[in-house]
C-alpha cells in the first residue's frame, strides 16, 4: 500500500491546480516540530524569505566550499516563485544539491488562519515546488516560527514536520553584521553539539559578509555544515521527480488580479 507521503506526491503530479489536498489517518495528529539538530556536531545554516536576488550569491559561495544549506521559501513574498528569474535562480540552487522547504505561500502568520486558509497557505507553495522543482518537500517553518494545535493538526494532514530554530542570527530584526558574527562566535565558544541557524537570504549583508565569516568559524572549529534533514537524520522530500518545464500555468494568482 502506498504510504500518504508516496500518494500525496502522485496527487501533486496529477493535479497542479488542487488546493485543497488533505490526508489524514487521525484528526487527533499533530506534526512533529524540530526546533534543533538531533545529530551530533553537525550544523544546519538556513535561509527564509526567498528566493529572492541574493539566494544564489549565497549558494554559490557554499557550493565553493563544499557546504549545503537549507532554503525556506515563500511563493509570494518579495517576488512571485514563478518569475522566470526567480524559478531559475531557485533552480540552480536545488541543483547545486542544497535542501528546498516550504515557508508557506506568502509568509502569513498560520496562527490567525482558518483551517482552510491553513491548507491554502501549504498547498499552493507545494504546488509551486513541484511545478518549478519536481518535488515534495517534508519539511515547512512556519513564518515568525509560529504555530498552534491548529496548524500542527493541518500540517500532520498534509504529512508535514514542523522546523523552527535554535539559533537566530537578528538579521531580519536589525542585527549588525557584528552583532551576528558575536553570536555565533558565542556558540562556537561554548563548543555546542548542533546548532540549527536562522538567517534571512533577502539580507544583503548576510549574503555577502555574514556567511563567509560563519562558514569558515564553523569548519574551522571542526563542525559539519549540512542541510536540515542531514541534521536530523531525515529524508528531505517524499517525492522527487524531474526539473518542471515553464508553461501557461507558472503565475501567481495575485499578480493578475492586482493584489
Amino acid at each position: 500500500m502506498l504510504s500518504l507521503r508516496i500518494l500525496l506526491g502522485l496527487l501533486l503530479f496529477a493535479a497542479f491546480s488542487v488546493q485543497l489536498i488533505v490526508l489524514s489517518a487521525s484528526p487527533n495528529g499533530k506534526a512533529r516540530v524540530y526546533s534543533g539538530c538531533t545529530e551530533p556536531n553537525k550544523v544546519a545554516l538556513t535561509f527564509d524569505d526567498g528566493p529572492y536576488i541574493y539566494e544564489n550569491v549565497i549558494s554559490d559561495y557554499l557550493d565553493s566550499k563544499g557546504v549545503k544549506a537549507t532554503f525556506f521559501v515563500n511563493g509570494y513574498n518579495y517576488e512571485c516563485i514563478y518569475g522566470t528569474k526567480v524559478a531559475a535562480r531557485l533552480q540552480k540552487t536545488y541543483r547545486s544539491g542544497h535542501q528546498i522547504c516550504s515557508h508557506t505561500w506568502d509568509h502569513a502568520d498560520l496562527t490567525g488562519l482558518s483551517e482552510a486558509q491553513i491548507v491554502d497557505e501549504l498547498n499552493k507553495i507545494d504546488v509551486a515546488l513541484f511545478k518549478i522543482l519536481g518535488i515534495n518537500t517534508t519539511f515547512v517553518r512556519p513564518p515568525y516560527g509560529s504555530y498552534d494545535d491548529l496548524v500542527r493538526q493541518v500540517a500532520y494532514k498534509l504529512g508535514k514536520i514542523l522546523i523552527t530554530w535554535d539559533f537566530d542570527s537578528g538579521d531580519s530584526v536589525g542585527a549588525t553584521v557584528q552583532q551576528s558574527e558575536d553570536d555565533y562566535d558565542e556558540n562556537i565558544g561554548e563548543h555546542v553539539n548542533n546548532l540549527l541557524a536562522l538567517n534571512h537570504e533577502t539580507k544583503k549583508n548576510t549574503a555577502e559578509q555574514l556567511v563567509p565569516y560563519v562558514v569558515e568559524k564553523f569548519q574551522a572549529a571542526g563542525y559539519e555544515l549540512v542541510t536540515v534533514a542531514e541534521c536530523l537524520g531525515l529524508e528531505p522530500y517524499t517525492y522527487v521527480g524531474p526539473l518542471g518545464v515553464r508553461d501557461k500555468t507558472w503565475f501567481c494568482e495575485e499578480e493578475r488580479s492586482g493584489n
